[in-house]
C-alpha cells in the first residue's frame, strides 16, 4: 500500500485568513436625518433632549456607521455628541457608510496583528471563504507583513499564486 504524504502540511506554510479577523458584531447605520427639524436642519435644543433620553445601550457590542442621508444642515458637534454617547456601548463607530465602517474594522484588525509572529515565515494569504474580504484589506496586510516574511502567496495552500519572495542578501566581494 502506497503511503500518501501531505506535502502542504509539511511545507511550513502559514495560512492567514483575513476573514477570521472580521469583528463579529452587528453592523448598523445611525442616520441623523431622523433627528432633523422638517428634514432640513438640526435644532440644538431638540437634539440634546433626544440624545439625553435615548437608550444608547441598544448599540452594545455593535459597529455603527453614522451618516446623514439627506442634504441637510448638520453641525459637526452633533456627530461628536453622538460619538460621545455611543462610545461606552459600541465596539466601533465611524462617520460614514457601512463600507467606511467595514474598512475601519479591517484596518483596526490588521493593525492588531503581531507581524513578528510571521518573522521569516512563508505565508499564504487565503483568497476565498465564506465572507467576502475587500481588496483594500489584502493591500493593508501586505504593508504589515512585507518587512518580516520570507514569502507571501495568495490563494489556498494547495493552489497558490506567488506574490513576494524576500531577496537573498547579495555578497559584495572586495
Amino acid at each position: 500500500m502506497e503511503e500518501f504524504v501531505n506535502r502542504v502540511a509539511n511545507s511550513g506554510l502559514i495560512t492567514l485568513n483575513l476573514e477570521e479577523y472580521l469583528h463579529p458584531g452587528e453592523r448598523v447605520v445611525y442616520d441623523i436625518k431622523d433627528n432633523l427639524f422638517h428634514g432640513l436642519m438640526l435644532r440644538e435644543k431638540d437634539f440634546r433632549a433626544f440624545v439625553k433620553d435615548h437608550d444608547w445601550s441598544q448599540y452594545t457590542g455593535k459597529n455603527v456607521a453614522i451618516i446623514c442621508s439627506t442634504d441637510a444642515i448638520v453641525p459637526t458637534w452633533a456627530y461628536m455628541l453622538l460619538a460621545s454617547k455611543l462610545q461606552p456601548f459600541v465596539n466601533r463607530y465611524v462617520f460614514g457608510d457601512l463600507d467606511a465602517l467595514e474598512q475601519a474594522l479591517l484596518q483596526d484588525a490588521i493593525a492588531n496583528i503581531n507581524a513578528e509572529e510571521y518573522q521569516d515565515a512563508k505565508v499564504v494569504i487565503k483568497g476565498c471563504g465564506q465572507i467576502p474580504v475587500p481588496t483594500y484589506a489584502y493591500v493593508e496586510i501586505m504593508q504589515k507583513l512585507l518587512p518580516v516574511v520570507s514569502s507571501i502567496m495568495y490563494g489556498e495552500p494547495c493552489s497558490t499564486v506567488p506574490i513576494y519572495k524576500k531577496p537573498k542578501d547579495k555578497v559584495v566581494s572586495a
